[in-house]
Order: C-alpha cells, then sequence, then structure tokens
C-alpha cells in the first residue's frame, strides 16, 4: 500500500510539475545558488500544501472503478519501520522530485524520439510513466517503438505491470499481446461476471442468445445451424418468441434430439450456429448488444477441458474484431489477456486461431483482415522485418489448414533409431520450418469444408456451393481482404487444392479487381493433384450403394470435361504468364480402409504439361508431410520457393 500511495501521489507530484514548468523556465535567469533556495522552498510548500493540491480526473477515477482492480506491492506496514506513511511519502517525494529537477534538461531539451526506456527509474517512475505517455503519441513511429520498449522490460516489480495494466489504453494492451515472449502480467484478467440470471444453465444461456438473433437474410448454413441447436428449445424461450422457432417450421427432419445429448455437445451446436451468425456484421452488433461477448467469456472459463469449444469460441471473437466498432467492447469484455495467453499455446490451431483474432484487432500495423477461414501461420506476432513476399497453402480433400501440413507420423517405438536426436515434431511445417529458413515470407493457410459424401456434410446446403467454382470466388473474395496480390506470391496445394488454386488464377485473370493476385504469381506447387481425375471418384461411382459422392470427388471424375476445359485455360495462363511449376506424384497406394487400397493419384493424372514432375515413394496422404526437415520432399519444396523468389529474399 505504502509503495502504491507513493507511485500515486508521485504522479500527481509529475502532473504538476509540468503545469508549473513555465516557473522554472523564469528561475533560470536566477543564480544557481539563488535557483536552488527557490526550489527548496518550493518542494517544501508543495509538501505541507499537498492535500489542497490534490485534484483527481473524475473521468479517469470512473474507468479504474469500472475495472475493480487495485494492484498492491504486498510488505508490512509497521510503522517503527517506516516511520509513518505520510513521513516516507515526504520522503520519496522530495528524492523524486529533486532527481527530476536534476534530470530535466536531460529529457525535455532532447528530441521526443529518445528512447526513455533506458533511464534509470529507480528511485522514481518516470521511465514507465514516460513510456506510457509515449504509448499514445500521435507519431506512429515513436508510438510503435514505446510498446515495444514495454514489452521487453522484464526487471519492473509486479506492481509497474499492474499499473501498465492499469492504465494504458486499448490500443497498446492489443499491440502488447502481439509482442513475442510477452509477460503476461501486463495484462488485466477476465472482470468478473454477473451469475447467470434466474437460474439459467449455459445452455439456456446460449439458446436464449440465438433466439435474439435476427432470422431474416440467412445463409443457409447459419439457418440449419440455428435450427439444429434450437430444435430441442425450452419452454421459456419458447414463450419468449411465441412458440418454438426453426426454419421451415417444424426444423429439420433429422435432427437429433438435444435433450437425450450432453451438455456440452449441446454447447458445442450452439457455438456452431454462432461461428455462422459471426460471419454477419448485423449479427455481430447483435451479439454484442445483447452481452454475448461476457456470455462467451464465462464459457470459455467454465470449459478449459474442451479445446474444441474454446476453440470455437476464440473463432467467434475472431470473425467479430473484424468489425472496428467491436474492438473497444472485446477489450472491455476481458478478452485480450486471454488471447495473450492462448497466443503461448503450443497447439498450432489454438495459437493460430488467437493470431488471426489479435490481428484483425491490431489496427495500428495490419492493415489486412483475415476472415474466417484466412490464418496467418507467420509471422504472428509483431515484427520490424520487413515481408517481402507470400506463401498460400491451400488443402485438399477433407485436409484442413492445419493438419494437412503437418509432419508424417512417426512411429517411436518401431523407429527408435530414426528419432534418436531428431528435432522436435512439427505440427505443421510451414509455421515451423519454413518460417525459420525464409523469416522474411508472410506463410497463410486457408480453411474450407469438403466431404466426401453428403451424408457426411457439416452443412447440407445446395450443391452449387460445394463446387470449384463457387469456392474459387469465396476464397478469392477472402484472399484479397488478407491482402494477397500486393506482394509476389507462391502457392503450395495439395490434391483437390491444386484445381482450386487453378481455378482461382483463371477467375482471377478475367477479373480486374483480382489481377493483381495473377500478376504477382511467382510459381506454384502442386502434390498429388488429379489434373485429369481421380480413381477415388470411381470408386465413389461404383460403390454409390454404401456411398452418396459428393460434389467434390463428382467433379474429380477421371476425364471430365470440366477438368480438362479447366486444365486447358490454366495451362495458356501459365505460358503467358510464364508461372515457375513443380509437381510431386505418389507412387504408393493409400489405405482407405482395413481392405481396401487405392493410388488415389496415379501418376498420368499428376502429370500437368508444365514444369518438373517427381514422382516420390509416398501414399497420397503423405506426398505433403515430410519425415523431417533435412527430408527430400521439404528441401525441395524450400529450393523451389528460394529460387522463384530470389529477387526478393536476396535483398
Amino acid at each position: 500500500c505504502f509503495y502504491s500511495a507513493v507511485c500515486f501521489i508521485c504522479e500527481i507530484q509529475w502532473n504538476f510539475f509540468f503545469k508549473t514548468h513555465f516557473l522554472k523556465e523564469a528561475l533560470q535567469h536566477f543564480s544557481k545558488n539563488i535557483r536552488a533556495l527557490v526550489c527548496f522552498v518550493f518542494i517544501t510548500y508543495e509538501v505541507l500544501s499537498l492535500k489542497k493540491l490534490l485534484q483527481i480526473d473524475t473521468q479517469a477515477l470512473h474507468q479504474e472503478k469500472l475495472k475493480s482492480y487495485i494492484y498492491v506491492h504486498t510488505g508490512s506496514l509497521n510503522q517503527s519501520e517506516y516511520q509513518g506513511i505520510t513521513y516516507q511519502a515526504r520522503k520519496e517525494i522530495h528524492k523524486a522530485v529533486r532527481k527530476i529537477l536534476e534530470t530535466e534538461a536531460k529529457f525535455f531539451r532532447r528530441p521526443f524520439k529518445e528512447h526513455f526506456s533506458t533511464f534509470d527509474g529507480e528511485d522514481h517512475e518516470c521511465a514507465l510513466w514516460l513510456l506510457l505517455k509515449r504509448t499514445q503519441s500521435e507519431d506512429k513511429e515513436v508510438r510503435l517503438q514505446a510498446v515495444q520498449d514495454l514489452a521487453n522490460n522484464s526487471h519492473w516489480h509486479g506492481y509497474q505491470y499492474g499499473t501498465v495494466a492499469q492504465t494504458c489504453d486499448q490500443r497498446t494492451a492489443i499491440g502488447l499481446a502481439r509482442s513475442k515472449g510477452i509477460n503476461l502480467r501486463f495484462f488485466l484478467p477476465p472482470p468478473p461476471l454477473p451469475k447467470v440470471k434466474n437460474d439459467y444453465t449455459i445452455e439456456d444461456e446460449l439458446r436464449l442468445l440465438l433466439v435474439s438473433l435476427p432470422q431474416t437474410y440467412l445463409d443457409p448454413c447459419v439457418q440449419h445451424f440455428t435450427s439444429l441447436a434450437l430444435r430441442e428449445s425450452s419452454q421459456i424461450l419458447a414463450a419468449q418468441r411465441g412458440g418454438l422457432w426453426c426454419f421451415g417450421g417444424n426444423g429439420l427432419p433429422y435432427c437429433e434430439t438435444l435433450s437425450k445429448i450432453p451438455s456440452e455437445t449441446v454447447e458445442l451446436f450452439c457455438l456452431q450456429a454462432l461461428v455462422q451468425h459471426s460471419k454477419v456484421s448485423s449479427h455481430c452488433d447483435k451479439i454484442e448488444a445483447k452481452g454475448g461477448l461476457q456470455l462467451l467469456q464465462r464459457i470459455y472459463q467454465l470449459r478449459k477441458d474442451s479445446a474444441k469449444i474454446q476453440r470455437n469460441i476464440i473463432r467467434i471473437i475472431g470473425n467479430m474484431a473484424l468489425d472496428e466498432r467491436l474492438h473497444a467492447s472485446i477489450v472491455r469484455a476481458g478478452w485480450i489477456s486471454v488471447l495473450a495467453e492462448v497466443m503461448k499455446s503450443p497447439h498450432v490451431i489454438q495459437s493460430s486461431h488467437a493470431a488471426r483474432a489479435l490481428a484483425n484487432l491490431d489496427r495500428d500495423t495490419v492493415k489486412e483482415k483475415y476472415l474466417d477461414g484466412v490464418y496467418v501461420l507467420h509471422p504472428q506476432y509483431r515484427t520490424s522485418q520487413p515481408i517481402r513476399a507470400d506463401i498460400l497453402f491451400v488443402h485438399g480433400l477433407l485436409g484442413a489448414a492445419f493438419k494437412t501440413w503437418r509432419q508424417q507420423d512417426i512411429d517411436r517405438r518401431l523407429d527408435k533409431k530414426a528419432s534418436e536426436g531428431q528435432e522436435e515434431y512439427s505440427q505443421c511445417w510451414p509455421k515451423t520450418w519454413l518460417a525459420s529458413d525464409c523469416p522474411a515470407l508472410r506463410v497463410i493457410s486457408v480453411e474450407y469444408d469438403t466431404d466426401l459424401s453428403d451424408w457426411k456434410a457439416k452443412c447440407p446446403v445446395e450443391a452449387h456451393r460445394k463446387s470449384i467454382a463457387y469456392r474459387s470466388n469465396e476464397l478469392l473474395d477472402k484472399l484479397r481482404a488478407a491482402g494477397i496480390g500486393d506482394r509476389p506470391l507462391v502457392w503450395v496445394s495439395h490434391s483437390m487444392g491444386g484445381l482450386l488454386v487453378k481455378k482461382m488464377l483463371v477467375d482471377a485473370s478475367k477479373n480486374p479487381e483480382m489481377e493483381k493476385i495473377v500478376n504477382n504469381t511467382r510459381g506454384i506447387i502442386f502434390y498429388s493433384v488429379p489434373h485429369h481425375g481421380s480413381q477415388l471418384a470411381e470408386y465413389s461411382m461404383n460403390a454409390r450403394y454404401l456411398l452418396f459422392p459428393s460434389v467434390e470427388v463428382k467433379e474429380l471424375s477421371k476425364d471430365s470435361p470440366a477438368l480438362k476445359e479447366l486444365n486447358d485455360d490454366f495451362l495458356s495462363l501459365a505460358k503467358d504468364k510464364k508461372f515457375s511449376v513443380l509437381s510431386f506424384a505418389e507412387t504408393l497406394p493409400t489405405h482407405i480402409s482395413s481392405m481396401i487400397k487405392l493410388h488415389i493419384v496415379p501418376l498420368e493424372s499428376a502429370k500437368l504439361g508444365i514444369g518438373d514432375l517427381i514422382p516420390v515413394d509416398v501414399n497420397h496422404l503423405n506426398i505433403c508431410k515430410p519425415k523431417k526437415k533435412d527430408a527430400f520432399l521439404y528441401q525441395h519444396t524450400l529450393k523451389f520457393i528460394q529460387d522463384v523468389l530470389a529477387q526478393e529474399l536476396g535483398d
């Protein structure tokens, strides 16, 4: 308490010192002895009149009251030890003001760009407060440097970190959260949340929030997930809406009854519905107005044992962060400390979701916007190193933004020698290996839903929405929002993802707004891409009495006219733009069941017609998963990227 009181008094004395600065300027005309005498009288007078001079900013006081947190440096209050708080406060004030007078010229007669963080703040808090002041500078370079200086400090006491947490503005807090290796004591913990009203369960609260959201102009996926979540709505919620609310009247006939499903699964259904709502800007406003940010915070804290639930919640926050009007509400709800902590997670999926949310919040250094399904794998933190080019990863059927690009699994029990001394397993080699070898690149991975069978479709919407053509337009809009096309670009694709890449480039070449993507493409890597169709489609068609093939699989039929047209259009474009192309082809069959092996993309289908084609002794799933960093697959991929971007990376 004593040190906190001293800091508070010093801060007020410091502010008063600024207001009376003109007085010191006048005193400079007197002799050195006269100046010292006047300063002594001035200091003594200030101490004796301290009570009268204290002026509190009521607005700041109100803000601190709302935070409801007071950081106290613990210690003994024994009067014999400290000779009384008043005495100690007077002593510290004299010491601080004397030090301020001695160093005044050093501080304020230099340009504002001086690094005040190097100032010795042992006797007072000048360095800390000056850094905080600089974080609010109108000069962006000064502001960013001050945040970096704050983040680099590791010698402060706990109450000093608490001071920053209490007093820094929203922009500074976000910048600190995006600083690598940041001390989590810089952030306030999430505020205490009110108890669930009227004895509602979390499930009831989620359903109540869903019921309150708009019902018109909804995407079919939003309708599907919301109907599923509300299929067994409680009588309380039904009464508030005048009856059960399900799109189409009676809901979807194949919806399971949620009354027989564990509460965690019901919450997941509701959160999936909220994910879809959070993609609609006007719905985000409603979620915030109805206390959705606080409700999600409560669920996040209660469900720390469920990575899937927490991941969906952060995904919602990342979507809402696309709207700058909601940033203040997101910060007030305590999400900055949560996101900063998740950024440190060893699990690439969790940390990448948090990195996306923070990037969308950081309007001070990030001009791009990362829409749902677009993830930055590197750099995830603020960096002073300029980004010279982009690498974009596009997965294939049943793939994902992270798991498709993991290191090949090794059974260490069977291969102990091979695993001895091996570097740590990579959950996502573009994030670890490639980012390390090419730090000047921005590495992005996209995610979209694909299904081998309509029976397993996550969102049973119209067939055309799952076509390559529809996905191409959808992804192009997301990629332009993320700044793809503003720098030299290399595409890396697996399986059907390669067909999608070809379609996007062909479509972009016909759209002036997307022309940058084509003009800045330097190279493309294809991992087992079925340019001329796949045996998987033939197998699915032959076994249609067991499996109804999805739209994606139907489009992969061997010698499909649509595939031939796409390939011809792409070859013409690639030759015209002189794209560099590298293709890898699988030579081993893939186990698609315990009884069946299938060569999914044979060599002749992986042959594009331009560029190099390299057969590799792996199956379809492992063609994009190198065994280790020095494996042929990764090293050849790395060399291709470095060669086509030699001009950009060589500077």
